[in-house]
């Protein structure tokens, strides 16, 4: 699976190729650069939520179990869970602000 993957990766630049002295149309490189961008941003920010919420189970599963093994030390597990939590979170809005940025500020759309 990982050979095929690679070659299809390899050949991508030889299958896409403007034949020599062609002209490079802009118009169409833009287009397949958006339209690639959307597609990156809706799985990016698809795995990166996938990611968010096994991680905030596991958070919240670990401090349950903590709480129930020493109630006394349930407050400060709370706590941690909470700021834990907001890590977590703030990794999935990174990837909220780098897939707003392919979406609507690429900096890989070529101007002419």
């Amino acid at each position: 699976m990982k050979k095929i993957l690679f070659l299809t990766f390899a050949l991508v630049g030889v299958a896409l190729a403007a034949p020599e002295g062609a002209p490079v149309e802009v118009e169409s490189i833009n287009v397949w650069i958006k339209a690639f961008s959307v597609l990156a941003a809706g799985l990016g920010l698809g795995v990166a939520a996938l990611g968010g919420a096994i991680g905030m189970g596991h958070t919240a599963a670990a401090t349950i179990a903590g709480t129930a093994r020493n109630p006394g030390l349930g407050g400060k597990l709370m706590t941690t869970m909470f700021i834990a939590l907001a890590m977590i979170e703030a990794q999935v809005i990174y990837a909220l602000v780098i897939a707003l940025i392919a979406l609507y500020a690429n900096p890989f759309i070529v101007f002419a």
